[in-house]
């Protein structure tokens, strides 16, 4: 790889930006459902300690949301600058769904998100209320788009190409937002998003609880959190199940590129490889602890069924699409990074299970007939463990995006022939490092704007009197929450 190479640089850029971009887009879409759940117990029970959480996490949710804003436009920027080729080819098809995001989705939920800012003393509870599901649905909404157009990459639907050969132009939009890759998609994002807001819920509360403080508060937001973990964990293994498969029918090479499978193999020979000592691409391995016939069920849920090989998939490829095979060139021109998407999808697993275990014992430790106190160290795990869904979830996109290679869509275009023809390696590189920089910088400010409000913990609720009014119940709202 040359140092200027223009293709790698550029692809360096874009998974940098993306996966920078994707450190907001779960707590977003994770916590904006956290606060509306909590408001929702507030209006419907009274009870101050869900006002005071609602406040809380609620400025987490802000601070969260206006950074993936600024970096989820930076994002779309370089389909312009860096992919031009690849937006002329397919902008027809890819550019609905981001339509649909920015136009409908976006400012659907960033109006309502103005609302429920301004909106605590001039709306009703219930209306009040509504704005701030009505913001999460919007997020929920984008979230599906960007997915669907995402998919299309994975899995080619709902388009022609035209006369020349040189575009696929869009014929059905229904089949494009119906993706099969799509739909399976959707609820293992969302569920992996819940994971990670739920864990800043658990390491904000035992933070607190370790230091003996606003305990009647964070306890039910703690067992909230773990709770909400579990939850959300099995809707990940379920959802991923039926990815699973979707991957399979659609992109079997990622399937094979995920357990290092050369040769196609079939019931107690279809084992899977929960960790292995050898060279990173698989060829010679030293030790490997197996579960047999599990990778056959995990691709065929039967136990007696086929996977089908690197090799053998390869050859497939090249009768199939000679051409690009003459282009790439090398031993097995349609294998992806093998030793990446192997460790991606094990870490990606590993990270969300060990999340889900903290959950669990948390929740032995806290029961109600709990004869101990919890100790430090338990709360030291629960705060640390915060970023674990995090991880999962960035490396779980680096095994989607890695294992597609060296397609930029599947069986029409390559990533080499999606670049801009002339834009030069050290524009790139320029804005490379100053992008990484920026990003930097921002991360420092986000991190220490989320620390300070979540170590600052739940604001005390005004008297009557002191800028509250009372409802009919007797319950007081703050007139002034931001």
């Amino acid at each position: 790889m040359e140092f200027l190479d223009p293709l790698a640089l550029a692809r360096w850029q874009f998974g940098l930006t993306t996966l920078y971009h994707y450190l907001f887009v779960p707590l977003t879409l994770g916590m904006g459902l956290v606060v509306a759940i909590f408001q929702s117990a507030w209006v419907r029970t009274g009870h101050t300690k869900w006002l005071q959480l609602t406040r809380l996490f609620g400025k987490i949710f802000l601070i969260n949301f206006a950074m993936g804003v600024v970096t989820g436009i930076v994002q779309e920027f370089q389909f312009g600058m860096n992919w031009s080729s690849y937006s002329r080819f397919v902008g027809d098809v890819f550019g609905a769904p981001l339509a649909f995001e920015g136009l409908l989705a976006f400012f659907f939920e960033a109006t309502f998100i103005g609302l429920w800012i301004f909106g605590w003393d001039r709306l009703s509870k219930r209306l009040h209320l509504a704005t701030i599901w009505m913001a999460w649905i919007g997020a929920v909404m984008s979230a599906y788009f960007i997915l669907a157009a995402n998919s299309f990459m994975q899995n080619p639907v709902g388009y022609q190409m035209s006369a020349d050969g040189r575009r696929a132009e869009l014929i059905d939009i229904g089949a494009v937002l119906t993706n099969r890759v799509a739909l399976a998609t959707f609820p293992h994002t969302m569920f992996a998003a819940f994971m990670f807001a739920a864990a800043v819920v658990i390491a904000v509360a035992a933070w607190h609880l370790s230091r003996h403080r606003n305990q009647e508060t964070m306890r039910p937001a703690l067992r909230f959190g773990m709770w909400m973990m579990l939850i959300s964990f099995a809707g990940v293994a379920i959802a991923g199940d039926a990815l699973g498969l979707q991957m399979v029918a659609t992109q079997p090479m990622k399937m094979a590129a995920a357990e290092a499978l050369y040769n196609t193999a079939c019931g107690p020979d279809a084992s899977f490889s929960l960790f292995s000592l050898g060279t990173p691409d698989g060829t010679s391995e030293i030790w490997s602890l197996r579960v047999p016939y599990l990778l056959s069920f995990l691709s065929t849920h039967t136990f007696d069924g086929c996977v089908e090989g690197i090799n053998n998939l390869n050859a497939d490829y090249t009768q199939n699409w000679p051409m690009f095979a003459d282009q790439l060139g090398g031993e097995l021109p349609f294998a992806p990074v093998i030793w990446v998407t192997y460790w991606s999808f094990r870490w990606m697993m590993a990270f969300g299970a060990a999340a889900a275990l903290v959950s669990v014992v948390g929740l032995w430790l806290t029961r109600t007939k709990a004869k101990r106190a919890v100790p430090q160290w338990a709360w030291r795990v629960a705060i640390w463990s915060a970023p674990l869904p995090k991880l999962g979830s960035l490396v779980g996109w680096v095994f989607t995006e890695m294992g597609r290679q060296p397609w930029i869509v599947f069986g029409l275009m390559l990533t080499e022939d999606g670049v801009s023809p002339s834009v030069p390696g050290w524009t790139v590189l320029i804005s490379l490092v100053a992008f990484t920089l920026t990003y930097a910088v921002l991360a420092v400010v986000e991190f220490g704007l989320i620390r300070k409000a979540a170590q600052a913990g739940p604001e005390p609720i005004p008297e009557p009197g002191e800028g509250a009014d009372a409802d009919s119940d007797g319950h007081y709202t703050p007139t002034t929450v931001y």
